[in-house]
């Protein structure tokens, strides 16, 4: 790090649990981001300000005027522009030194497994469960640890699959696919706008404490989050053995 550096980051470089060898794994560090809207604003904005050296955001999406009420990575001048280059423009005035690669496409097949391959970790900040579980089938192939998030209404939910760990489950384990799921989405059920800043943020956190191996990470639970009572609620997750995405790993 160079002086400049040592000072933009020195309130992280002051805590024990990160110091100049954690702030460094930061700086060398590549995150994927998968969503640039309500969850995805948030987490992005808050990597870039931690100094993570490199952020690749997919998005296929253009910014709306329905978005602006909680997508803060995006403002009125950026209507149907792409996200990732709204975000791009955003995030290069927060912070310039971190490296942002957009991919204005919806990442699926062999695009979203190479970018997966490539990545320290996975933040999954979209918002239906095809694409979940095709960003959950491709970091259980790598071993990558995947920090998934969602938002809806007033609740919101947060949670770590370390895939590195060989008794880490994967999402597939706490939501199996084809299951008869309920698939609600902003756009017909409504979502307060802070919930979803709440859990991209908490999103943040957790692909930090990956990065720079500090704390107790989420894996292995659940955070639930009852935004009309402000009240928290952990669950204990476990591997399913006979699960069809992460058994045999």
């Amino acid at each position: 790090m160079n002086d400049d550096q040592l000072l933009r980051y020195s309130r992280h470089i002051l805590l024990p649990e990160i110091d100049v060898e954690g702030q460094q794994a930061l700086l060398d560090a590549r995150a994927l981001i998968v969503g640039a809207g309500g969850l995805g604003s948030p987490a992005a904005m808050y990597l870039a300000a931690a100094g993570v050296g490199t952020l690749a955001l997919a998005d296929h999406d253009t910014v709306d005027l329905t978005n602006l009420q909680r997508q803060i990575m995006h403002s009125a001048d950026m209507v149907g522009l792409p996200k990732v280059a709204s975000a791009r423009a955003t995030l290069h005035r927060l912070n310039p030194q971190t490296r942002l690669e957009p991919i204005q496409a919806r990442l699926e097949g062999e695009a979203l497994e190479a970018e997966v391959a490539r990545a320290d970790v996975v933040l999954d900040c979209t918002d239906n469960f095809a694409t979940r579980h095709a960003i959950n089938r491709a970091c259980v192939k790598h071993r990558k640890p995947l920090v998934s998030g969602a938002a809806i209404r007033f609740d919101g939910q947060v949670s770590v699959f370390d895939l590195r760990k060989p008794d880490s489950g994967c999402y597939h384990c706490l939501f199996p696919e084809g299951e008869d799921l309920e698939e609600v989405r902003c756009a017909v059920m409504g979502v307060f706008a802070p919930i979803v800043g709440i859990v991209g943020t908490l999103q943040a956190a957790e692909a930090l404490k990956v990065i720079i191996g500090c704390g107790r990470t989420l894996d292995g639970r659940l955070l639930l989050l009852d935004g009309l009572s402000m009240e928290w609620r952990s669950v204990t997750l476990g591997r399913d053995p006979g699960c069809a995405v992460c058994a045999g790993r």
